[in-house]
């Protein structure tokens, strides 16, 4: 298929080589031509303008930053409402405002366009590997045509509703997540407030109730070697993801207190100048405010993994 890709950032790299890898063919546009490069090598053709990148496509993909973005590419200049023919498809992999979706779903479905909002969960790593979810919103019929394309990026794709449906479940997901990473910082360090070694007390929860569901497992990489440079996905777009969730939950009228407490805090550490660092980076904040400052070792914590790791796969009984 003649596929369009826009946007060959942290995600969009690994998600435009596994539709190379598929045999499809792809035109491709980025703000910095310098991350095209690696592409055009590997025989994608370069275009000068979302436009140009729609006139050449049977269905285009985008991977941007954020809503502004994602409106800019689809209704600005030499955007796709340009360049798209009636019957050809629009996916969103970004995660964006279900208001700007449903925006640009309207809009083009006035010229035949279908749009669809299709959201990605698993990072770069699955963006590179193809283990991938990828949540879609939009026309369900002309879902199912697309479908094995979709297949080519991730190895869990779901239909989820109309319009928006896939950006809510990214949403809720996402900010979950970050609601989620505040709780364990607040509770994680009165335990090693109130006395107890780090690495004890964190094999100690992983095994109660909620740890045998791996609600911890994440701790040891980050927040217990205090490792927040050289971020997985950056601060300033879980914060982005955040805002996004409780604005739509304002507009449904859903009241979200620990949400916005947490986005109050990550409202403190953008003002920190964290912005590029990893997303669970406003957990130190916990830390400070307790006076508890927690930094175990790397090599401490690589054996407590592996300590773990090894129980895990003992034969039970």
């Amino acid at each position: 298929m003649q596929v369009g890709f826009i946007g060959l950032g942290t995600m969009g790299k690994g998600l435009a080589n596994n539709l190379r890898k598929a045999g499809h063919s792809l035109t491709i546009y980025d703000v910095n031509r310098a991350a095209a490069e690696p592409h055009i090598a590997n025989g994608a053709v370069w275009a000068n303008s979302p436009r140009q990148v729609a006139e050449r496509s049977e269905v285009v993909f985008t991977s941007l930053p954020g809503p502004p973005d994602v409106e800019a590419v689809c209704l600005g200049k030499d955007g796709l409402l340009e360049g798209l023919r009636p019957n050809t498809a629009y996916f969103d992999l970004s995660t964006n405002s279900v208001g700007v979706m449903r925006r640009v779903h309207s809009v083009f479905a006035e010229r035949g366009i279908y749009a669809f909002d299709s959201p990605v969960s698993g990072g770069p790593q699955g963006a590179a590997s193809g283990k991938l979810a990828i949540w879609v919103g939009g026309d369900a019929k002309v879902f199912e045509q697309y479908k094995p394309v979709l297949e080519a990026m991730g190895d869990q794709v779901a239909y989820i509703g109309p319009i928006g449906s896939g950006t809510v479940a990214k949403l809720v997901h996402n900010c979950a997540s970050a609601v989620i990473n505040g709780v364990l910082a607040e509770v994680f360090t009165m335990g090693v407030k109130a006395g107890v070694e780090p690495v004890a007390l964190w094999r100690a929860i992983r095994q109660g109730a909620a740890g045998r569901r791996r609600t911890f497992d994440k701790l040891p990489d980050r927040f217990l070697q205090a490792r927040f440079d050289k971020p997985d996905f950056a601060f300033r777009l879980v914060h982005k993801d955040v805002s996004l969730a409780i604005a739509l939950g304002h507009e449904v009228r859903a009241p979200m207190p620990l949400s916005n407490l947490v986005l109050q805090d990550m409202a403190e550490a953008l003002n920190r100048g964290w912005a590029d660092m990893d997303s669970s980076v406003f957990m130190q904040l916990m830390e400070e405010r307790a006076g508890t400052p927690i930094k175990v070792d790397a090599e401490t914590v690589r054996a407590a993994v592996a300590a773990e790791l090894a129980a895990d796969a003992k034969p039970k009984g």
